[in-house]
């Protein structure tokens, strides 16, 4: 829901009226991508990457000292310390940001040189973790993600997003499996 919020703080700053959509068109996007298409839709007088540094800056106080994670992921991420289980983290968002509210091993869309809507960012945590894809559980509460890790041959656990409630019927639909609270991953390992 913070990216939502984003948008419309976006929007006001620049005096447009924000599409009742847009964080919906916009959130199978890459950074580059987004940034790209809010200053050409909306006839914004910056550049991309102004615009896209415009939007980092509008989101680090969140991700730095407000944004929680999703219940118990802190926990999760305990207990597969303690089987000695090896995670990584795959994030759309902008690294730095990202880097702040969960200091582990992550890896960004940039990193990737892919978008979460191209399997290549599941490929290069598998290759960072020297895993096969077989060998990973890729948990997402974003369709389009969830969407491209399954077609890529990853197994997938849907996560439920409260921010997101819509898209919920489809993910369980699409998911290997799918789990209301991160704590049932559990079971899969």
């Amino acid at each position: 829901s913070m990216w939502r919020q984003v948008d419309k703080k976006i929007m006001d700053y620049y005096g447009k009226e924000m599409p009742d959509d847009l964080s919906e068109t916009v959130q199978r996007m890459s950074i580059e991508e987004f940034s790209r298409y809010f200053v050409e839709e909306f006839h914004l007088p910056v550049t991309p990457e102004q615009f896209a540094q415009q939007v980092a800056d509008t989101v680090a106080q969140e991700y730095r000292e407000l944004l929680p994670l999703k219940p118990h992921v802190m926990e999760l991420l305990d207990w597969l310390d303690s089987q000695q289980i090896v995670y990584g983290v795959a994030t759309a968002t902008y690294g730095e940001l990202a880097e702040a509210a969960l200091k582990r091993l992550l890896l960004t869309e940039q990193e990737a040189g892919a978008p979460k809507t191209q399997p290549q960012i599941f490929q290069l945590a598998a290759q960072k973790l020297h895993l096969g894809r077989r060998q990973i559980a890729v948990a997402e509460d974003s369709l389009h993600a969830l969407q491209c890790a399954r077609a890529a041959g990853f197994f997938t656990v849907g996560v439920y997003d409260a921010a997101n409630p819509a898209a919920w019927q489809q993910i369980c639909a699409t998911a290997t499996v799918h789990v209301h609270d991160i704590l049932e991953m559990k079971q899969f390992f």
